[in-house]
């Protein structure tokens, strides 16, 4: 019995222990044991010891830093560098400035010359939109010729184009030009056979002379060029006109050179009348007036505009009792603002004057503004009363100096009362104009520039020499606007023809959030050196007409109703124009010396309004080829990025006390922690750095240069037994050490340069001049600017430069010999085969970069060298030798490894580039001497972390990801992920990495941004105030049913759909049709889709338009926390409550991270590097340019400021009176209608 039951026990352990095992697989265990920490350490140790003796291998990097050890170490002197670079940029500038004195003299005396000549209507000059090459067809002649033309009541003149011959300049970027003559251009707006156009077109022929002189005496001169106050410009060398936009809108009156050198700096007050009155047409030509005024004013100027009817209002509430600068972004503000104005009651014109005189007393009396010409602007159809009483109080206070100039401009073709408000001009040294048409807006609103010239022209011997803001020399400043509109058109049309292709997976939410992403994704793209756009200051000087009286003709009113012609001498004091010649900013460049300042070293200028005229984080582009809207005002404390976890534009004091000594041309020093973002915004380096800083005399310009202190404080040299001449004198022949084809220098560094000559490439121009210092007597040249014959030779060589140039390619030669890596090398043959190397290279800090290629069999392939050396021969200056050097300061001996950001969407093959950072120690000083590097396939890499990892990392309970030290993803197993930002792949990881101290968190702040504001007017005074908003709704729902029976009928015939995307495929003048709606959408009875269903898929596929907006963005970047020792690799994976392994990898700057899958995962943490938008809280009515306002920085006025002279009070040239006509018809119909309406 006893044992019967003992029995049963046994039998009912076994079968409890059965279900156990059974049922073992379902246990859940803690997880994270699955994680095995010295085994995850012994994957991480292998990989990194094999990666290192591969690029230890193929790079030979022992072997190259044994070829510096002839090289010696010295103290880099910052305070000796900037002020050398300094002086070289001021001896060019100066070599400019002659250039224009030599045009302004020589256009006045020949004009005051010729002022007896007659205009010869029939005169042919090289107009630069119509003259002809060799060969090209003659337009033929205009028929049938009107018979007279209206506006100046003579037949038109047809005169045939002359010929000339055009040949592609490099110096011209390639432009076609023609070193003889001068083409002139002539702006829509002008009619360039009016007697006083063509005049002086004649006289001004005669600056060719003077043009070729200069050029002779200088060959690095750009564009020359005289701008007339008539509107037309001579430009030498002549070149045909080329358009960036469809219309011609090139005016050079309008251009900040030439307002800036005909006018001192000015405050403006612009007051707008706001009465019933100014309604349809006029409301239009106002807006039109007071744009054009905004566009003639520059950054040494400020403005305001107020409206006024009862009360007098700011058009932006915020720039309320105050003048703001005229920079690109206050004025696209303005001229928002303007744009949202309506006309509403009396206007009240006491008030408004009152208003703008008391606000530029407040001005002048705090010491802000320009403090040199005050005005103020009317714009109105007419006044009331003269406002003497306001005048007298406040601007005739200390005759007969009048400190605020008048100038009113009467709107409408119908008006009264024009005589008080000509009166006002009159009276106070102003001008006066009459606008009836909106073409003829720019002409008259550029009469003002004359009057507030006429100080500088009566002072005859003063010519302020001008340097204006860098700025991007295309036709119309306005072609931002232009370009996005017609991006988003081609984005409308790409989305239509895709529609046809896919139909409604369009429509999927996944689908549009990814088209969405990928057209944002685009506007981050932010070249650093856009190749479209030649972006340069340009220097000038007024032209004055040296005669003091003229005869003149105008109407005169004889009685109330008798208008006379009549001739009378009388005082003038005319402006000619403007003289001036382009700078481009490379070619300023070119005089830093690069090499001086070493590796992330660099220069930039600063502007007296602490602008950067240059900087290497200036991004002006933005989508890859759009100019941003307010690019061209970026002050330097927005681009120069300190390290003090402050809040977005809470700048620090001590940058503040930096940039008032630069702005003020003082000479200083001083370091400072700041952030360097690279690579596109999406890696950044937090760096000690050493400023120094100087004036570039003469000049409104101050040069600063900065440098790395941890290693830039010292920089290689050579010793004397080393030097060129000594070399060649032993037999040395210096071509020979640039032997073979696989090598390369700096495209944009200055080695030498020979000013008469050109060469196809760097390399072909440095072996010419390798020749020349082979020969006897050769001597180098002392200065980087070019200077007249009589003073040196046409060539200059940068003697440092080139002898550590020289230097490196005899010790570096034996590398790009790939005799070391021949067959019989198993080892070689071993790493080529396991890890795919394409090519190993090597770059120096003198600008040289070798290379050899590495290939796959016997044969010779193509394409590997060239492909690398085409795209990495800027050396220092490569992403990949800037992160190898700050490398060198965490781990010494290790390489730095990165792929591409989009490897994984790339359907070629993926290079993994590595690099290692070679440094030379001398005396206990270092410098770094060299990069060196190698490429090769990124799957050789992923095979080999599979091979070390087994098939642990492949089950679906781990994941497995190798990351750079900024957090992108290297290796993981799913390759459409490599290149990502890991807080994009794992949020909740990358979270819990940041906690851990793995990584650290650096916020860098972007305030070169470009926002897209809607273009809808939701304003429903609008729809109440414009009569034709109705109408316009009405076209809007005839348009959209036509286009939905187009999508009818496209769905019906699919022929037709593709024959319609073929013809026109291409046009961008089209409005697409809309889409196929979504299936969930279509009619229950299947004959079709409900009205309401089709509105849902139009508004799905119509494009929501946009208009650019500058603003502020941050982006969280992350950098690896760099500390030795970090505790955090010494932990274990704990469950769930730390599901994962972190090791760093050994030699080089990645860590391996496995993570265990089976704990639960929070999907909703995703951390992103994609630009965020600033929230400023700022109110409804507010925006960034009312903010940054507010917090306004100091600034430097120009040194030139002539206001005023004692003899305009002599001049009585004040506008013409307008002719009035009454028509009763009209007077009575709008009578009829005002009581009716």
């Amino acid at each position: 019995m006893a044992w019967s039951r003992l029995l049963a026990w046994w039998r009912l352990c076994l079968g409890l222990l059965s279900v156990l095992v059974c049922l073992a697989p379902c246990v859940n265990l803690q997880p994270a044991e699955n994680i095995n920490y010295n085994l995850v350490h012994s994957w991480a140790d292998k990989l990194g010891m094999e990666l290192f003796h591969l690029g230890d291998f193929i790079t030979r990097r022992k072997e190259v830093q044994e070829s510096f050890k002839d090289a010696k170490v010295v103290s880099r002197n910052g305070a000796s560098i900037v002020d050398s670079m300094a002086k070289e940029i001021e001896m060019m500038m100066d070599l400019k400035v002659s250039a224009v004195r030599r045009i302004m003299d020589t256009a006045e005396n020949t004009a005051l010359s010729h002022q007896n000549d007659m205009a010869d209507k029939m005169f042919s000059y090289y107009n630069a939109k119509e003259m002809l090459e060799p060969g090209d067809p003659v337009p033929p002649i205009p028929t049938p010729a009107p018979d007279m033309d209206k506006d100046i009541g003579e037949p038109l003149i047809y005169v045939r184009p002359k010929e000339v011959v055009l040949e592609p300049r490099p110096e011209f970027h390639n432009t076609p030009v023609n070193f003889s003559v001068s083409s002139v251009h002539v702006p829509v707006n002008v009619f360039d056979r009016a007697p006083d156009v063509i005049k002086a077109i004649q006289w001004s022929e005669n600056l060719d002379q003077i043009f070729r002189d200069n050029y002779k005496n200088d060959p690095t001169l750009s564009w020359q060029f005289f701008g007339s106050s008539t509107g037309f410009m001579r430009q030498f060398p002549a070149s045909k006109w080329r358009k960036d936009v469809p219309v011609d809108l090139y005016d050079c009156r309008l251009r900040s050179w030439y307002m800036e050198a005909a006018t001192s700096p000015k405050d403006i007050v612009i007051l707008m009348d706001g009465s019933g009155s100014m309604l349809g047409q006029r409301l239009d030509i106002a807006k039109h007036v007071v744009k054009t005024i905004l566009d003639t004013l520059g950054t040494n100027d400020f403005v305001n505009i107020f409206t006024f009817d009862k009360e007098v209002s700011p058009v932006v509430p915020c720039f309320e009792d105050t003048l703001i600068q005229a920079n690109l972004g206050n004025i696209r503000e303005l001229k928002e603002g303007i744009d949202l104005f309506r006309p509403k009651s009396i206007a009240n014109y006491t008030a408004a004057l009152t208003k703008a005189f008391e606000l530029l007393e407040e001005t002048k009396l705090s010491s802000r503004g320009a403090q040199c010409n005050q005005a103020i602007m009317i714009i109105g159809d007419g006044a009331p009363e003269n406002n003497r009483e306001v005048f007298e109080l406040h601007n005739w206070r200390d005759p007969p100096y009048k400190p605020v100039r008048v100038f009113t401009y009467l709107i409408g073709k119908e008006v009264a009362n024009w005589d008080d408000i000509r009166w006002m001009a009159c009276e106070n040294q102003g001008y006066y104009v009459h606008l009836s048409e909106t073409a003829e807006v720019r002409e008259m609103v550029l009469n003002y520039i004359p009057v507030m010239a006429r100080p500088l022209v009566l002072g005859r011997h003063d010519h302020p020499v001008i340097w204006s803001q860098v700025y991007a020399d295309i036709e119309d400043t306005k072609i931002s606007d232009y370009l996005w509109d017609i991006n988003q058109c081609e984005n409308q049309k790409a989305d239509v023809l895709e529609y046809w292709k896919v139909q409604d997976r369009m429509l999927e939410p996944s689908e549009m959030h990814r088209r969405k992403y990928r057209r944002m994704k685009d506007t981050w793209d932010q070249p650093l050196d856009p190749k479209m756009y030649q972006f340069m200051t340009t220097v000038s000087m007024p032209i004055y007409d040296r005669r003091e009286n003229a005869n003149i003709t105008e109407e005169v009113l004889i009685n109330e109703a008798l208008w006379e012609l009549q001739t009378r001498e009388t005082r003038i004091a005319n402006i000619l124009g403007v003289a001036g010649t382009d700078v481009p900013i490379n070619e300023i460049k070119k005089l830093l010396s690069p090499f001086a300042l070493g590796v992330n070293g660099y220069a930039f200028i600063v502007t007296n309004n602490g602008y950067v005229l240059f900087h290497p984080d200036f991004r002006p582009v933005f989508q890859g080829y759009i100019l941003k809207p307010a690019y061209n005002s970026v002050d330097m404390i927005e681009v120069e990025l300190l390290d003090d976890d402050r809040a977005a534009r809470d700048f620090n004091p001590v940058l503040m006390t930096i940039r008032d000594s630069i702005i003020n041309q003082s000479t200083g020093s001083k370091w400072m922690l700041v952030k360097n973002h690279f690579d596109d915004m999406k890696r950044v380096a937090r760096i000690k750095r050493q400023y120094y800083w100087t004036a570039i005399k003469k000049t409104p310009f101050t040069l600063v240069i900065s440098y790395p202190e941890q290693y830039g404080v010292s920089h290689m040299d050579i010793r004397a037994d080393q030097e060129i001449h000594r070399i060649s004198i032993k037999g040395t022949n210096l071509r020979s050490v640039f032997s073979g084809k696989r090598w390369k220098i700096h495209p944009d560094w200055l080695f030498c340069k020979h000013s008469n000559r050109t060469f196809k490439t760097p390399e072909i121009e440095l072996l010419y001049f390798l020749e020349r210092m082979s020969e006897p007597g050769w001597r180098w040249p002392g200065s980087r600017s070019a200077m007249p014959p009589e003073h040196a030779a046409a060539m200059f060589c940068d003697r440092q430069l080139m002898q550590a140039l020289v230097f490196d390619a005899r010790v570096t030669g034996w590398f790009s010999n790939n005799t070391s890596f021949n067959s019989k090398d198993d080892k070689g043959n071993e790493f080529k085969q396991r890890f795919g190397v394409t090519v190993a290279f090597l770059a120096t800090h003198s600008g040289l970069t070798r290379w050899h290629e590495f290939h796959s069999n016997a044969a010779e392939e193509s394409g590997v060298g060239e492909t690398f050396s085409q795209n990495n021969t800027r050396a220092i200056d490569e992403i990949w030798y800037k992160r190898a050097v700050d490398q060198h300061f965490v781990r010494e001996e290790s390489f730095v490894y990165s792929v591409p950001f989009d490897a994984g969407e790339s359907n070629s093959e993926i290079l993994v580039t590595a690099s290692h950072a070679v440094f030379h120690n001398e005396g206990g000083k270092t410098a770094p001497a060299a990069v060196v590097g190698f490429q090769f396939q990124h799957s050789a890499l992923y095979k080999l972390f599979h091979n070390i990892t087994g098939n642990a990392c492949a089950v679906d309970d781990k994941d497995c990801y190798i990351l750079d030290n900024n957090g992108y993803v290297i290796i993981s197993t799913r390759v459409h992920e490599t290149g990502r930002f890991f807080g994009e792949v794992n949020g909740a990881i990358m979270k819990r990495l940041l906690e851990e101290n793995v990584y650290t968190q650096v916020t860098v702040y972007d305030y070169q941004a470009v926002c897209f504001e809607s273009k809808n007017d939701n304003n429903a005074s609008s729809m109440l105030l414009s009569p034709l908003f109705h109408l316009l709704r009405v076209g809007k729902w005839l348009l959209h049913t036509a286009l939905w029976y187009i999508v009818q009928l496209l769905q019906w015939a699919p022929g037709v759909s593709s024959h319609y995307a073929d013809m026109y495929g291409d046009s961008n003048d089209t409005e697409p049709p809309p889409p196929e709606p979504h299936p969930e959408h279509h009619g229950r009875n299947g004959n079709g889709h409900g009205k309401k269903d089709d509105e849902l898929w139009l508004r799905y596929l119509t494009l929501h338009r946009t208009r650019l907006k500058p603003c502020d963005m941050k982006r969280e970047l992350f950098t690896l926390f760099n500390e030795k020792d970090n505790v955090v690799y010494n932990m274990t994976a704990h469950a769930c409550e730390r599901p994962f392994v972190v090791l760093p990898i050994p030699f080089s700057n990645l860590i391996l991270l496995v993570i265990d899958q089976l704990c639960p995962r929070d999907g909703s943490v995703v951390l992103t590097v994609n630009p965020q938008p600033i929230d400023y809280h700022l109110s409804v009515n507010d925006s960034l340019a009312c903010y940054k306002q507010a917090r306004e920085f100091n600034r430097m006025r120009p040194h030139s400021c002539i206001s005023r002279h004692a003899n305009e009070s002599g001049i009585k040239l004040c506008g013409k009176a307008c002719s009035v006509y009454a028509n009763l018809g009209l007077l009575l119909l709008c009578h009829i209608l005002s009581r009716w309406l």
